[in-house]
């Protein structure tokens, strides 16, 4: 069986083609290409994805998840809510039953926590950006630098007090006019963003904390977090987690 997973994300739309329980294909698209030159618009049925667009051969089943996955004709994709995406992805990348989930998206948090393959308590937090990918994106152009080059930074960060990400990136210029370090500035950063995921997964104890999404790139927020857990599990691919999660439901109930 061909399976097709598509993840909508706010930034990028990840695709993942699963046959027999393998992986086969995969590939990221920039959202706002992926719903202006591979998807086509109909009055009645709403918006479809074109598959020959997209290169892919006739698929058996196509789920889909993200913030766009209502968007998708339903005649073609079953759609599934983004926990159930992400734990299944984690399930079919790691093979383990008890964990805590940590997502980091470009516009959302998302942490639950799995006990014997069931979610027994999740925590979304779609309100604040300053604690989403994006505050890291835009800090790091405040800085003129690469944000993989900023992941690196991790100690002597100094203070960033603001809570809300527009006003952060006026206290990061604020502190670039001071002369603080571009190391220093960075590590400030990383450790605002962590500060501000502490009260969330305070709320989830476990001793095996799994990080996906594409902060899990991010060495500082991982340094940061392995105070708080006694294993932190970085997915081999983090951003693909959702789409791989989709195409492993897709898979698991293949006979309903």
């Amino acid at each position: 069986m061909r399976i097709l997973g598509i993840d909508l994300g706010s930034r990028e739309v990840k695709v993942v083609i699963m046959e027999d329980s393998k992986i086969i294909n995969s590939f990221k698209i920039s959202t706002m290409s992926f719903y202006k030159n591979y998807c086509n618009y109909d009055d009645i049925k709403g918006l479809s994805v074109d598959l020959k667009k997209l290169d892919i051969d006739k698929v058996d089943k196509c789920i889909s998840t993200g913030y766009g996955r209502n968007n998708v004709n339903l005649n073609n994709f079953r759609p599934i809510n983004e926990i159930k995406a992400h734990v299944y992805g984690v399930f079919y990348q790691t093979h383990l039953k008890d964990f805590i989930l940590l997502d980091i998206g470009g516009q959302d948090v998302k942490i639950a926590k799995i006990e014997k393959g069931i979610t027994t308590d999740l925590e979304l937090n779609e309100k604040c950006a300053a604690s989403c990918g994006r505050f890291l994106e835009n800090m790091a152009n405040v800085l003129e630098i690469n944000v993989d080059y900023m992941h690196r930074y991790y100690t002597d960060p100094v203070e960033l007090n603001s809570t809300c990400a527009v006003f952060s990136e006026s206290e990061l210029i604020g502190k670039i006019a001071e002369g603080v370090s571009i190391e220093s500035l960075c590590a400030g950063v990383n450790y605002s963003m962590f500060k501000r995921l502490q009260p969330l997964l305070n709320k989830f104890k476990g001793r095996k904390l799994v990080i996906s999404g594409g902060v899990a790139r991010n060495y500082a927020i991982r340094k940061y977090l392995k105070d708080e857990y006694e294993e932190i599990i970085t997915l081999d691919e983090p951003q693909l987690n959702g789409a791989i999660g989709c195409c492993y439901y897709g898979d698991k109930i293949k006979n309903k």
